[in-house]
């Protein structure tokens, strides 16, 4: 069973997925919910945490995880949420990191499909020239992450 809610932010309207007790999903966004369950308690203690975080009063998640992907897309996201608070880390950097140094438009590619935003920080992965690079979420919430984070 899948459950879901939804809630305000200054990013907009987050959807928040789960298995009832892992985290499955944080989209910058609405989501077709057809099937699923709706269920705010499900996702008080990770609303709790989301909201401290994007008031800058939290660094790091302690929410559980379900992580859905390809081995090696896991491993990229499990990467992913290595990065530290307010540090940014380039596709090739975490192609390195993974032992994967040949494998940087794959790193990219498992970023882009991060379905746990925020909590597992793609938007802490720029260009090797520092651009931003993309964001399913829009560039201005990459870029709104990335200075809550430089504060």
């Amino acid at each position: 069973m899948t459950y879901f809610t939804t809630f305000a932010s200054p990013l907009g309207t987050l959807t928040l997925t789960s298995d009832g007790e892992r985290l499955s999903g944080l989209f910058l966004d609405e989501i077709p919910t057809a099937g699923m369950i709706e269920d705010f308690r499900t996702f008080k203690p990770a609303i709790e945490q989301i909201r401290a975080y994007l008031a800058g009063d939290l660094k790091s998640f302690t929410i559980p995880l379900k992580l859905q992907g390809t081995p090696f897309q896991e491993t990229v996201w499990l990467q992913l949420q290595r990065i530290d608070y307010g540090a940014t880390a380039s596709y090739q950097d975490v192609a390195k990191q993974i032992s994967k140094p040949r494998a940087v438009r794959a790193v990219g590619s498992a970023n882009g499909r991060n379905r746990i935003a925020i909590v597992v920080p793609c938007h802490r992965v720029i260009a090797a020239n520092g651009a931003l690079g993309g964001y399913n979420g829009g560039l201005w919430r990459k870029e709104w992450l990335l200075n809550l984070e430089r504060r």
